[in-house]
C-alpha cells in the first residue's frame, strides 16, 4: 500500500514539469522570444532568470520566478535547504554505516527511528540550535547581501577574485541541489524497501 502511494505521488508530481500554455504567457514570450532556457531548451527562459545569480540555468518550468518579488529570498531558501540536505544525506550514510558517538541511544541505524531513540533532551538541543541560528540570520534573508552568507568563514571566499567566488558559489548551489535530490531519493527508498541505503 505504501509503495503504491509513494509511486503514485511521484508520477503525479511529474505533471508539474509540463510547459504552461503559450497563450497565457504571450506577453512574456514576446519580450524574450529569442532566449531559450539553458536547462530546458524547448522552453522560454523566465525573464528574472538572466544568469546573474550563481547556478542560474533558467530552470523554472512552473514559472515560480514570475510570482517572486525578491529572488534573493528564494536563493536564500535554496541554499539553506541544500546545506541541510548535504548534512542530512551524509548523516544518513554515516549512521547506517554504524559510526556514532558513544551511548546506547545513538546506535539506532533506522533513519525514522533514530530521533525517537535519542530522547527528548537530544532533540531539544538540536531544535534550540536550529532556532538560535535562524533567529540570528532571519533579517539577512530580506537584505541586499549575498544569499547564504552567514558570516561563518566567508573571509576565505572574499580573498578570491570575483570569477572564483562565482565558481565557488555555483558549486555550493549545484551540490545542494544534488543533495536535495539524494535526500528525497533516500527517504523514498527507505519507505519503499525498508532497507539501509548501502544494502542494495
Amino acid at each position: 500500500m505504501m509503495r503504491s502511494a509513494v509511486l503514485s505521488l511521484l508520477v503525479a508530481s511529474a505533471t508539474a514539469f509540463a510547459p504552461a500554455s503559450q497563450s497565457a504567457r504571450a506577453g512574456t514570450v514576446s519580450l524574450n522570444a529569442e532566449e531559450m532556457s539553458k536547462s530546458i531548451p524547448f522552453l522560454v527562459r523566465p525573464e528574472k532568470l538572466d544568469g546573474s545569480m550563481p547556478g542560474d540555468m533558467g530552470f523554472d518550468p512552473m514559472r515560480l520566478s514570475d510570482i517572486q518579488t525578491d529572488l534573493n529570498y528564494a536563493r536564500w531558501s535554496e541554499i539553506k535547504h541544500g546545506r541541510i540536505c548535504m548534512l542530512a544525506i551524509v548523516g544518513i550514510l554515516v549512521q547506517e554505516a554504524g559510526l556514532h558517538i558513544p551511548g546506547e541511544q545513538f546506535t539506532n541505524t533506522d533513519i525514522f527511528g533514530a530521533p525517537g531513540s535519542v530522547g527528548f533532551a537530544g532533540n531539544l538541543q538540536i531544535f534550540l540550535t536550529i532556532g538560535i541560528i535562524e533567529a540570528m540570520n532571519f533579517k539577512k534573508h530580506y537584505g541586499d547581501g549575498t544569499p547564504g552568507d552567514l558570516g561563518w568563514g566567508s573571509d576565505q571566499l572574499y580573498k578570491l577574485s570575483s570569477d572564483q567566488q562565482k565558481v565557488r558559489q555555483e558549486q555550493e548551489v549545484v551540490h545542494g541541489r544534488l543533495a536535495m535530490i539524494a535526500f528525497t531519493g533516500a527517504i523514498v527508498q527507505t519507505l519503499l524497501f525498508g532497507k539501509p541505503l548501502l544494502d542494495f
